[in-house]
């Protein structure tokens, strides 16, 4: 706290009031209610001002030390609590929690609620917002997922990275205790996220397990699955006693999900970046990515459980094939399709309407819209009732016919209702007998006020007489100052202005008792009322809960259904034999991208025996990588339940994706591109199993040329002979082609590519065999190098493949190639030479391998016999 706020908390009641809360909650911004504005000071203003875009004024200008503040206004907190939270600080919100005219003194102020990146509402109603909760245990990582806008709470264990955990949910805060905040390790991995450190003895086990209990309101933790799971049970009790002790009220949570990993696919950080599933590599959105082309969704609960998908896809036979035959379903009957979707665009955010019920925030406006998106129910559930599919089924017997809440809502809620709760006029006439007869008395009362106006300028003979109301004089009769003269003697004064005067009767202040009593006492009783229907509707809490899950996986069925109409897609046969067989496969967000004329769509063969690692050899720009990458895509998608863009596909399931694509560095990190790209490596190495699926595109590539062969070609026999995982290995390097010839399993395949002349065209055709050449110089060219550098660069290349160069590097040859070569004596210009030694002269000892080595040997044999 500044030295400026600690003299004003020595001197000023307010400021002591606002000093004491600051110092509970000295990590956030305080926003602190005066009247009809939050204000801020002293550090906290500095920052907003800045980040709001609001004038920094200060409080006690006169003195020597005037403490910076700037304000906003309490009706519009919301949208400048976003912007402070999306900027990354936590705000505390201070409210009045009393009636300023009923308080003796300084009025009594409370935080009410701390927002920060993990429990504020996000903007896109697409995406969650995650806060995750990790506690490092001996063996495992207990991790607590929340989102308190949706109502969903997971846990689990994992032996994963936790920076994959975490780009794993799109986590916007984290927490752990603060015993973590000086470790190294943490901090590095904890760099750029939001975090949040909390008391360790919230994460003792006793205590978290306890607050579990109590939370959830159970005997034991046996029911959800978590009893035997002691570090996911630390992390939920300290991400529960952290959020109520944030959200202080409202906080609900129907139980916990215990998430099963064995249930999905893994996709770590790597995977899910150099895929480009749910964000662009170029700018981070999500144009160009597989969520993009997928999304056809119809409602923000289908389309956060299509973004969980992507990054979660399915392992088990069953349940994949369970989706397929529901999207098969839709995909083939346009009309239960179609009526589908009209049904479908009825619903909103159930989920987040729902979590607002049991906060006890949700408006008028959010009964009304509960009440629309369960008014689609009833047909839904025939619809899907109908249908012979088990999928489909199974989401019908999960929604609730809510016909006893329509009921309700509709009975008592306006149709428009407004903004506010507070300012009455949010009850329907006919509800309640009370309301009404006030609201009549309201009406009644302002008519008389109108009959009054007219009787009033008849009797005094003044035309522009007026009663008017405003908050501080109550009621009033306007006349002009030109009219004063006509002013009747029983009229009493009430305001001089520049050019009329106000007056007031006895008549006129009787009825404003009546009617602003009557207003006042009708806007309590609208609240109350609307109170006892919140508690009502909170009944119906769970079953909306459900019913919303059950709408967002009939919206994700559908989208996919639609998606593969659109965009051309087959069912792929998904099996466990471990073979993936790809035929005319295609990238499924390159083949939209306008700047693709025609998209040249690929085979692909894989298994388990023969062709479980494929060298890919060709040049830059040749379409290595989108080939790689689209199959990768493909098998995923097919896990996911989809269809995918091939003219036939055969998914033998895999348990994870690897990928080591691209050279990034890291250098905040302290990591050279070349030492990530060995991390990323030994990753692969050491976590993928003989199911996973592996992209590896120019292992070796940052270091010198013959470490890098050396490198790839230890890697790529490592994975062929040891791991046995299905494997596509992209390379410069053409000499790693000869592993066809020695390790069983691995296979030669190269983009195809045509000369003209001294130019290439690609064909960006996978065909089988290995590159002949690298075309590097002609690539160099397309991307625009100058003329000088390509001519220079091909002097170069004919000298090194003449072998001209000598070992000591680059620069003796450079000087070399400035003298004049000095003649050298032929030693066998005036011999006979034998043909064994004339052979022996062409072996190049460097691209001979044991199995040529010993072919070479018998032909030597024979030449010297």
């Amino acid at each position: 706290m500044s030295d400026s706020i600690e003299k004003l908390i020595e001197t000023t009641p307010v400021m002591k009031q606002h000093g004491e809360i600051k110092k509970v909650y000295p990590d956030a911004i305080l926003f602190f209610r005066l009247g009809d504005f939050y204000e801020m000071f002293g550090e906290d203003a500095i920052i907003a001002s800045k980040v709001l875009q609001i004038a920094l004024t200060s409080r006690n200008k006169t003195k020597k030390d005037p403490v910076p503040m700037c304000g906003v206004p309490y009706f519009a907190a919301d949208a400048y609590l976003k912007k402070l939270v999306n900027a990354g600080y936590k705000v505390a919100v201070c409210e009045q929690t009393e009636d300023a005219a009923l308080a003796k003194g300084i009025v009594r102020r409370e935080v009410t609620r701390v927002a920060t990146p993990g429990t504020f509402e996000p903007e896109n109603p697409k995406e969650n917002t995650f806060i995750m909760s990790f506690f490092p245990g001996t063996s495992l990582c207990g991790i607590a997922i929340a989102d308190i806008s949706t109502g969903q709470f997971t846990v689990y264990e994992t032996a994963e990275s936790l920076q994959d955990e975490i780009h794993r949910f799109g986590v916007k805060e984290i927490l752990c205790p603060q015993s973590l905040k000086n470790d190294i390790h943490y901090s590095v991995i904890l760099k750029n996220f939001f975090t949040s450190y909390y008391d360790d003895y919230c994460f003792d086990y006793g205590e978290a397990y306890r607050a579990a209990l109590s939370f959830f309101k159970v005997a034991t933790l046996e029911g959800f699955g978590c009893e035997d799971k002691p570090d996911a049970v630390r992390a939920a009790g300290g991400l529960l006693s952290y959020l109520i002790e944030t959200q202080k009220t409202g906080l609900e949570f129907s139980k916990i999900r215990t998430l099963n990993n064995h249930a999905f696919m893994f996709l770590d950080m790597a995977a899910i970046k150099n895929l480009e599933l749910v964000s662009s590599l170029r700018d981070g959105s999500s144009e160009g990515t597989l969520l993009s082309v997928l999304d056809e969704t119809l409602t923000p609960m289908g389309a956060r459980f299509l973004r969980e998908n992507i990054l979660k896809p399915l392992i088990d036979n069953n349940d994949i094939r369970q989706r397929l035959d529901a999207v098969e379903f839709l995909f083939t009957d346009f009309k239960l399709r179609d009526e589908l979707r009209i049904k479908l665009k009825m619903v909103q955010d159930i989920e987040r309407l729902t979590s607002r019920l049991t906060k006890g925030t949700a408006s008028a406006r959010d009964l009304i819209a509960i009440k629309t998106s369960v008014e689609a129910m009833p047909a839904l559930k025939a619809i899907l009732r109908a249908v012979d599919n088990v999928f489909l089924s199974t989401v019908a017997d999960v929604i609730t016919d809510f016909t006893s809440l329509i009921n309700l809502i509709n009975d008592s809620i306006v149709d428009s209702p407004p903004n506010t709760v507070k300012d009455g006029w949010i009850i329907k006439d006919g509800f309640n007998k009370e309301i009404d007869e006030l609201r009549q008395l309201s009406t009644k009362g302002k008519t008389y006020l109108i009959e009054l106006e007219g009787k009033e300028r008849a009797a005094t003979g003044i035309n522009s007489l007026k009663i008017a109301y405003n908050k501080v004089f109550g009621y009033y009769i306007e006349i002009t100052k030109m009219n004063i003269h006509l002013v009747p003697a029983h009229y009493i004064r009430k305001q001089t202005l520049t050019n009329a005067e106000r007056y007031v009767t006895p008549e006129i202040k009787d009825y404003e008792d009546k009617i602003l009593g009557a207003e006042e006492k009708l806007k309590n009783l609208e609240y109350k009322c609307f109170r006892d229907l919140l508690d009502k509707a909170l009944y119906y809490a769970n079953e909306l809960r459900e019913t919303a899950q059950a709408v967002a996986a009939l919206d994700y069925i559908q989208a996919l259904a639609v998606a593969a109409r659109k965009n051309k897609y087959v069912k792929p046969v998904v099996t466990s034999t471990g073979e993936i067989r790809i035929s005319e496969g295609r990238h499924p967000a390159i083949e939209r991208s306008r700047s693709v004329e025609r998209f040249i769509p690929n085979d692909t063969y894989l298994d388990l025996d023969e062709d479980r690692l494929l060298i890919i050899t060709g040049p830059n720009m040749a379409g290595k990588s989108t080939f790689m990458r689209q199959t990768a895509l493909i098998v995923l998608m097919a896990q996911m339940g989809s269809f995918v863009p091939v003219e036939a596909a055969e998914i033998g399931i895999v348990d994870r994706i690897f990928t080591r694509i691209g050279a990034s560095d890291y250098l905040s990190l302290g990591q050279s591109t070349f030492m990530v790209e060995m991390i990323e490596t030994s990753n692969i190495i050491n976590n993928a199993t003989q199911k996973s699926l592996i992209i590896l595109d120019e292992v070796g590539r940052g270091t010198s040329t013959f470490d890098g062969i050396s490198i790839a070609w230890a890697v790529a026999e490592h994975i062929a002979n040891e791991v046995g995982a299905r494997t596509l290995f992209a390379t410069h390097y053409n000499e790693l082609t000869e592993l066809a010839l020695t390790t069983r399993g691995v296979k030669n395949y190269n983009v195809s590519v045509k000369e003209w002349g001294d130019e290439i065209i690609f064909v960006r055709k996978i065909v089988r065999g290995s590159a002949d050449k690298s075309y590097g110089i002609q690539v160099a060219r397309l991307a625009g190098l100058p003329d000088g550098i390509i001519s220079r660069s091909k002097e170069i290349l004919a000298e090194l493949e003449k072998k001209d160069a000598p070992d000591e590097g680059g620069e003796k040859f450079a000087i070399r190639k400035r003298r004049k070569p000095a003649a050298q004596l032929d030693l066998f210009s005036s011999v006979i030479v034998h043909p064994a030694v004339q052979r022996l002269l062409k072996i190049d000892i460097e691209k001979t391998t044991p199995e040529a080595a010993l072919s070479l040997l018998r032909e030597l044999k024979k030449l010297s016999e």
